[in-house]
């Protein structure tokens, strides 16, 4: 089985009744070259050069059910098991018109995704120029993501739909691939809509919002 295969069935594990509450997966050894050689490319150096490319800013959501609530992992304080879950999220992307799919990546060593994975779907939520702190919040772990947060629910999955946003669409997990240190999450997208107005986007530029 390909990663490809084993990442759809840790999906579909996670989503069954006889999953043991969910762990974030630890963080891979991965190596592109020898022990005894020079890397090609530094990890400052690769920040450096790639957070010159300005990137949009959403907020991925899923909704809370009981067989999602988060166990906790050794060193870590896991999200409140009652509320939904999400986390900000500068990866995300439109894929394919026919069929309609969208995609993000996702560490895997999030608290977050193993929730988002057991609920099968998830809202992603673009965030406007003036949400630079509601995408803090949703930013850090530990805490109630949610505390003090107005949303409603996607028409579909149910998953958290933020007030003031620019867009929203609402998905089902069609797909999860490896990326490296990263999970390739692809979503069929079964609804979406966008705002009124004519308000800009939330950008993330070398390391700080535009």
């Amino acid at each position: 089985m390909g990663h490809a295969g084993m990442a759809a069935a840790a999906v579909r594990y996670l989503r069954s009744a006889d999953a043991p509450p969910v762990e974030a997966l630890p963080r891979p050894a991965l190596r592109c070259v020898g022990e005894d050689e020079r890397a090609p490319v530094g990890q400052a150096e690769f920040r450096r050069v790639l957070g010159n490319f300005a990137t949009g800013v959403a907020v991925v959501t899923a909704p809370f059910t009981a067989d999602t609530a988060q166990a906790p992992t050794p060193g870590s304080t896991p999200d409140s098991p009652a509320t939904p879950a999400g986390f900000a999220c500068q990866s995300f992307s439109a894929l394919s018109l026919d069929p309609p799919l969208v995609a993000f990546m996702v560490g895997r060593t999030s608290t977050t995704w193993p929730r988002i994975a057991r609920a099968g779907v998830f809202c992603v939520n673009v965030l406007s120029a003036g949400q630079g702190e509601l995408c803090r919040a949703f930013a850090v772990s530990g805490a109630d993501k949610f505390a003090g947060v107005t949303y409603d629910a996607a028409p579909v999955s149910g998953s958290p739909r933020l007030a003031g946003t620019l867009a929203w669409i609402d998905c089902t997990v069609h797909a999860v691939h490896t990326g490296g240190d990263h999970l390739i999450v692809v979503g069929r997208v079964d609804a979406l809509g966008a705002s009124d107005g004519d308000e800009a986007p939330l950008l993330f530029h070398k390391g700080r919002f535009l």
